[in-house]
């Protein structure tokens, strides 16, 4: 079984003294009554269900997994009592508007709350967590009969949604789906025509089980008089079963699960083929503007898997550290720590050390990151200026390819070093560690793999705007360098990131030009690109954390805030130096990477 406490003081931390929730988020309009003293309240009932009733499932949802027969996907014992509890406590629609039955709290609660299911339950908390998705592209691109009808039950939980975008043989380039949509010649519930939809759709998340009494499926099609390509996409929304106009439930529409797949990891949430065979279906948004709407779920479901990184790392360490500090193994370096013991603790080995202080300093400088972009997001939505909104959307578009990689990178690193810490132990199944490596690992492949996040930073981020949507983010780095770069109490945190910061402004301008000129060369160095950029947002959100701690009181500081300078610390002096080798391999150019003929391999 592995260790775990909801990080709250960490939590609180990053919301309340390093970025000012209640400055910030609390004034928008709607969100007046979510003071960080009810997010605090929130947040507290939230651990207690994941840590009572999510996380003793974990194991043996992963040992049983989900069963297919005649069609019929069963979720292992317990989910369904889980799920239940967790739907009946609020929990589905706690971002959702009031309107359609939700809580309408801040999307920077419901970023938190993600992180307390991953890293207790990640498998069951793929069902709502695909729910989101779904609700907020109806909610973007449906017309109001759709909203209205749908929408409640997703925020209550009671009907769960998917997103049916890839095919066998299309994943990335989804303009290549052939999946048809075609006008039935009858309308449907929202009085609009209906359409039959006929295609496959593979690795759909949540495509059927046992949880809940109805799935909406939002599904990319092609319309008969579609141009080809992404511009001829439309997005079409088949319930599993025909839905009448006032809510009822009748027949089962033309969608059927025609497998499951048998999966490295996340074995309780069942990954499906689906087989639409002239399913009712119905448009949401314009004909053939599927596109935008796609990327409405994407995104969110994006920054959602980031988040599964970030859960998971946490779990790890929290175990990492509770084995290390029991394990007794050899002597320290410097002679017995614990002579009343016939070996010491493995914790004061420095290897052990070095790979718990890895694994704190990325999650924490995660966590820190995921609290700024997820209040980012409330701004975005809410705020009653346009040019907030716009210079917070805008910020949130560059940094999700980076949450969406990086965190889900240094996820599967971070479960690696944990099992590392547990030795042989680690790699046997009793202490848990073995499935939180196997169950990261898909977060770094699905809704778009690593490297296609690493191109749409490169490609579309980077150029966006005449580079604006960088704007956001070196402007407040810059001005923080600027303002603290004579501070003598800061300078073992202001001096790297200011040299990180200065490596990674020369980055972009390489990528940049070398990109117009070729962009192979944009391509081969988009990864490292993506990671040196990564490793200097979390030197600043490090930069700031200091900041913060010195100007406490050198008397007032408790064991967290002597903690957090240590980490910062460790993460300026073991961590950032990674930007030296990435800026270098960057500008190696592609040459080494496309000269090898492909016959060569």
């Amino acid at each position: 079984m592995v260790t775990y406490t909801a990080p709250l003081d960490d939590i609180r931390f990053a919301l309340n003294d390093l970025w000012g929730y209640d400055q910030t988020v609390a004034p928008l309009p709607g969100c007046e009554d979510a003071t960080s003293d009810v997010v605090d309240a929130v947040l507290e009932e939230a651990a207690k269900l994941c840590v009572n009733e999510l996380l003793p499932l974990n194991r043996s949802g992963d040992e049983e997994g989900c069963t297919f027969e005649n069609g019929v996907v069963r979720t292992p014992k317990g989910f369904k009592e889980a799920y239940t509890a967790f739907i009946e406590g609020g929990w589905a629609g706690l971002s959702a508007d009031p309107e359609y039955g939700g809580q309408g709290l801040p999307k920077t609660v419901q970023f938190i709350v993600e992180e307390l299911i991953c890293s207790t339950n990640l498998s069951l908390g793929i069902y709502p967590g695909l729910s989101h998705g779904a609700y907020n592209a109806l909610e973007l691109y449906g017309n109001d009969a759709l909203k209205a009808l749908f929408l409640p039950k997703l925020s209550e939980g009671t009907w769960s949604g998917t997103m049916c975008l890839t095919e066998p043989h299309c994943g990335t380039d989804l303009g290549l789906i052939r999946t048809k949509a075609i006008p039935n010649g009858a309308t449907g519930p929202d009085g609009e025509m209906a359409y039959k939809i006929t295609g496959t759709k593979i690795f759909i998340s949540a495509g059927e089980h046992d949880l809940t009494e109805n799935i909406l499926h939002l599904v990319l099609a092609k319309l008969p008089d579609a141009p080809p390509g992404a511009k001829g996409i439309s997005l079409f929304l088949a319930p599993k079963f025909i839905t009448k106009s006032d809510g009822t439930l009748g027949p089962r529409n033309g969608v059927a699960c025609g497998s499951i797949e048998h999966k490295m990891g996340i074995k309780a949430s069942a990954t499906c083929v689906m087989n639409f065979d002239e399913a009712e279906g119905y448009l949401v948004g314009k004909p053939h503007g599927g596109l935008r709407a796609m990327f409405a779920m994407m995104n969110t479901a994006r920054l959602a898997v980031g988040i599964q990184g970030l859960g998971l790392a946490e779990t790890a360490y929290q175990s990492a550290v509770a084995y290390a500090k029991e394990r007794t193994q050899g002597r320290s370096l410097k002679g017995a720590k614990h002579p009343d013991k016939p070996a010491d603790p493995i914790i004061v080995h420095p290897d052990v050390r070095k790979m718990l202080l890895t694994m704190r300093a990325q999650i924490e400088g995660c966590r820190a990151l995921a609290a700024w972009i997820g209040m980012a997001v409330d701004v975005a939505e809410r705020h009653p200026d346009e040019a907030k909104r716009q210079e917070a959307d805008d910020l949130v578009a560059l940094m999700t390819p980076i949450i969406k990689a990086y965190f889900t990178d240094v996820g599967f690193e971070v479960t690696n070093l944990g099992m590392q810490v547990f030795g042989g132990h680690g790699y046997i199944r009793e202490h848990g560690m073995e499935q939180l490596v196997r169950d990261a690992r898909i977060a770094q492949l699905y809704e778009g793999t690593n490297g296609i996040q690493a191109l749409d930073l490169v490609g579309r981020k980077l150029p966006q705007g005449t580079g604006r949507l960088l704007r956001r983010f070196f402007h407040p780095v810059l001005a923080f360098i600027e303002d603290n770069q004579t501070n003598a109490d800061l300078a073992d945190y202001v001096l790297p990131l200011a040299k990180a910061f200065g490596r990674l402004q020369q980055a972009t301008g390489w990528v940049a030009q070398q990109g117009l000129r070729d962009p192979e060369e944009a391509g081969a160095a988009a990864s490292d690109y993506l990671r040196l950029f990564a490793l200097t947002a979390l030197a600043y959100t490090w930069a700031r954390t200091a900041q913060v701690v010195l100007a406490i009181p050198e008397a007032e500081r408790q064991a967290f805030h002597k903690a957090k300078l240590s980490t910062a610390r460790f993460y300026m002096t073991r961590l950032l130096p990674q930007t030296s080798s990435l800026f270098a391999m960057i500008n190696s150019g592609a040459k080494p990477v496309m000269e090898t003929e492909e016959a060569w391999f």
